[in-house]
Parts: C-alpha cells; sequence; structure tokens
C-alpha cells in the first residue's frame, strides 16, 4: 500500500505538470517513480520542462503540510533567499511564475 505521504508528492507532481502544460509547456513530463533518471537527469529532479526550445526547466517538487514563515511572500513576488557562500534561489508565487513565462517570447 503506497503511504499517503507518497500519494500526496505524486499528486502534487501531476498537478504541477497539468498546469506547465496549460501555460504552454508541452512536453512537462514527471519523471517515472519520481526519479529524474527516467529523463536522463540527475535523480532529485521530478519533473522537467522545455520553454520554446530554449529554456529547460528541471524541477524539484516537494509540497509541505506548512513552510516556514521566512518563506511567506507577504505583498511581495518573489523571496530571495541564499546560504553564505552560496547561490541565491528565488520563491514565488506559482501563478506569478507561469505569468511570467506566457510573456516570454523568445
Amino acid at each position: 500500500m503506497t503511504s499517503k505521504s507518497k500519494v500526496k508528492g505524486n499528486t502534487f507532481e501531476r498537478e504541477l505538470v497539468k498546469r506547465l502544460r496549460e501555460y504552454g509547456l508541452a512536453d512537462a513530463e514527471r519523471g517515472w517513480g519520481s526519479d529524474g533518471k527516467s529523463l536522463g537527469l540527475e535523480s532529485d529532479v521530478d519533473i522537467k520542462a522545455t520553454l520554446n526550445d530554449h529554456i529547460s526547466f528541471h524541477i524539484q517538487a516537494k509540497r509541505r503540510k506548512k513552510l516556514p514563515k521566512f518563506l511567506d511572500l507577504g505583498s511581495a513576488n518573489i523571496v530571495a533567499i541564499r546560504e553564505d557562500r552560496g547561490s541565491t534561489k528565488f520563491l514565488m508565487d506559482m501563478e506569478f511564475f507561469l505569468l511570467c513565462l506566457s510573456s516570454v517570447r523568445l
């Protein structure tokens, strides 16, 4: 029997793929068993998609009951986070991300 956590994660990945396809990333796909190796990528990649044959998205999907408060967007569109001596990461609402994608013309 599949655990509730695994079902929740798989459902979230399918939801993301569906939304990406709705916004024009027709090749968006989940890795079999949530394993990027089935997509020809590293095992920590859950979803692969390409925008206009130029930009590849490799997505690690994480669904949690509650996120840390410091990741809350508040009135902002994007939260930027970085470890000391690390690279900067952006966190944004999915609708804002998809709006940005839909306006890109490469």
